[in-house]
């Protein structure tokens, strides 16, 4: 499972001209699930994004937590970051999770999210999206369960 997240004053997700999903200060978590994919990984997945400390501390520090802070997150399925592109010009997919496994997956992260009292909106699964945010800092981490 891959996610890069980005720290953001406000981010929203569109489909079709019609907003779907949108938050304000926060985590926006575009999140990969891979064919390997399970259980384990889901909950360390869900553990590591939601106990990130990136947001400032009164002495300007990077010690909070999105909790601490109050954030929403915003959670967008981008199987493209499991694209590998190690060879020619065209990235290969062949790792990504089928997309029924994925949308299971993606589900419960976001299930899991709402669950530990976090204002979590969502995009659209399998569907042409137009994401906008503010990202804050610039703050963008990247997180892969298989470097755990």
């Amino acid at each position: 499972m891959k996610a890069c997240i980005q720290r953001v004053s406000s981010a929203r997700v569109r489909v079709a001209g019609e907003t779907v999903g949108e938050i304000g200060r926060g985590l926006l978590v575009l999140l990969g699930v891979a064919a390997d994919d399970g259980p384990a990984e889901l909950r360390w997945m869900v553990d590591k994004v939601l106990g990130l400390r990136i947001f400032d501390d009164g002495e300007g520090k990077m010690n909070l937590g999105l909790t601490d802070v109050g954030g929403e997150l915003l959670v967008v399925s981008q199987f493209t970051l499991l694209g590998d592109c190690r060879k020619g010009r065209r990235p290969s997919f062949i790792g990504a999770a089928a997309p029924e496994m994925a949308e299971r997956m993606y589900d419960e992260f976001v299930a899991a999210a709402r669950a530990a009292g976090v204002t979590t909106a969502t995009g659209r699964f399998r569907t042409n999206m137009e994401v906008e945010l503010v990202n804050d800092g610039p703050v963008t981490i990247l997180i892969d369960s298989t470097d755990r």
